[in-house]
């Protein structure tokens, strides 16, 4: 696998529209993936001593974090307006590959800061809902 940029890793946020048009959430400077798997722990005195888990077993999720510049986009609005009425938003992670990620995510968290003399910003996290699909 080829070395890709960060700069390439997008966050993307849906129009409300159908079929949805994604507009990249254009301020980030970073983005962060996590794919998360719960273990069902399955041992038993047959095991010899050895932890064993159940294949396929548990939840899986995905969350993501970001963090940049506010430019005042509409992609950003979206974001805070999804976080103010927590309700869930249509989401694409795209990476310079080509592969995507599309699936629905609550803005479980956002943070605005700002220095005297320096740029507003903001952090954002979002938390999946569902089963993502891998385009």
């Amino acid at each position: 696998m080829p070395v890709e940029k960060g700069s390439a890793f997008l966050l993307k946020v849906g129009n409300g529209a159908a079929p949805v048009v994604y507009a990249t959430v254009a301020g980030l400077r970073t983005t962060q993936l996590s794919i998360n798997g719960e273990s069902v722990v399955i041992t038993n005195k047959g095991s010899g001593g050895w932890r064993e888990l159940l294949s396929g077993a548990g939840v899986r999720s995905v969350s993501v974090a970001g963090a940049g510049v506010f430019t005042g986009s509409a992609a950003e609005t979206r974001l805070k307006a999804r976080a103010l009425d927590g309700v869930l938003e249509e989401c694409e992670l795209s990476f310079e590959s080509g592969e995507r990620l599309q699936g629905r995510f609550l803005i479980a968290r956002l943070d605005y800061s700002g220095d005297f003399n320096g740029e507003r910003s903001y952090a954002v996290s979002l938390e999946s809902s569902g089963a993502l699909v891998s385009l």
